[in-house]
């Protein structure tokens, strides 16, 4: 048998399932460099720039940037070519072709809000996992869900609603949220 074959072998086959496997656009990463063309999106849903560049034959890749007031637009840019993602948490990048994959990190419940039971809502520090929403909810016994709105979807600053019963998911992009007990 042929000593190369093996190796070469190994090497097709991971390259094929390469590109076989889904791609996967990234909540926290920019892309920066490359942009041809800068979007406002008014529903501030990353999936609608993912959308955008699908349509667009020029487009290599893309990223939004949440809006960071209520006065500021989420922005969509469009770029010619897929530059290196860098950790960032105003954006979700990702490249032609690829779908958008939401982190599962515990029992945190991105791009869902859920609407109402509030009795306590407090401006808070941006965070990208709304991490002090959730400990705020942990701590006070009263409080069995909480979400946590991103800066410029419910005012210019990141907000934490802590909620005395479980009400319904409802997908949105502005939104973490979680329930505690």
């Amino acid at each position: 048998m042929r000593h190369w074959l093996i190796p070469t072998t190994f090497l097709l086959v991971a390259g094929i399932c390469t590109l076989l496997a889904p791609a996967w656009a990234q909540l926290g990463f920019d892309r920066p460099g490359g942009d041809y063309s800068t979007v406002t999106i008014r529903s501030g849903d990353p999936a609608a720039c993912a959308a955008r560049c699908e349509r667009d034959s020029r487009c290599r890749g893309w990223t939004f940037s949440y809006p960071r007031t209520e006065r500021t637009a989420a922005t969509c840019w469009l770029k010619s070519r897929v530059t290196p993602r860098v950790e960032n948490d105003c954006c979700v990048s990702g490249v032609r072709g690829a779908s958008i994959e939401e982190p599962e990190i515990g029992d945190l419940e991105y791009a869902i809000d859920r609407y109402g039971g509030d009795y306590r809502n407090f401006e808070t520090p941006p965070h990208p996992q709304g991490q002090l929403c959730a400990k705020a909810c942990e701590a006070d016994k009263r409080c069995r869900a909480w979400t946590y709105a991103r800066p410029g979807y419910v005012g210019s600053a990141a907000r934490c609603f802590l909620k005395n019963r479980i009400t319904r998911p409802r997908p949105r992009p502005c939104c973490i949220s979680g329930v505690v007990r």
